[in-house]
């Protein structure tokens, strides 16, 4: 079972929360919105610590250290292909124009021998909750209830 950690990274802005999502990188997502967007998360081994990987894995993928200091677990989700992610909430603004995504490898074209790299999240961006609905991965949507549940 592959275990995943992130951050629901969130602020209030004229009385709207809104969260930080990042469009996964890469061919296969260039050109989907619905779905394709993502809290921003990674991988880690189950003897590591989950909270230190949703950190490291935050400043991975968008660049920045997360600008918090606080922070509300959220509890886990089952992903569509079995992937559990795991993530914390926390209260926090940073400019998505400064965002800059580690990379990854893959053969691109396909079969074609050569391989390319292309951006974890090619961008990351503000959503109030109602817009974020349908651009986030289906399982993760629960992410945004429990941040409504926990009364931000």
């Amino acid at each position: 079972m592959k275990l995943s950690a992130g951050i629901v990274l969130y602020r209030s802005t004229g009385g709207l929360i809104e969260v930080l999502l990042g469009h996964m990188g890469g061919p296969f997502w260039a050109s989907k919105d619905a779905g394709a967007w993502t809290i921003p998360k990674g991988e880690y081994e189950v003897d590591d610590d989950a909270f230190v990987a949703a950190c490291r894995e935050f400043e991975e993928e968008v660049g920045i250290p997360i600008p918090a200091t606080e922070f509300t677990d959220l509890g886990e989700v089952r992903q569509s292909g079995g992937k559990v992610v795991r993530a914390w909430a926390a209260a926090g603004d940073l400019d998505p124009a400064t965002a800059v995504s580690n990379t990854f490898e893959i053969e691109w074209p396909p079969k074609s021998g050569e391989m390319r790299a292309f951006p974890e999240l090619d961008r990351v961006q503000w959503f109030d909750l109602d817009a974020a609905r349908p651009k986030i991965i289906t399982a993760q949507r629960e992410f945004l209830d429990r941040l409504v549940a926990i009364g931000v």
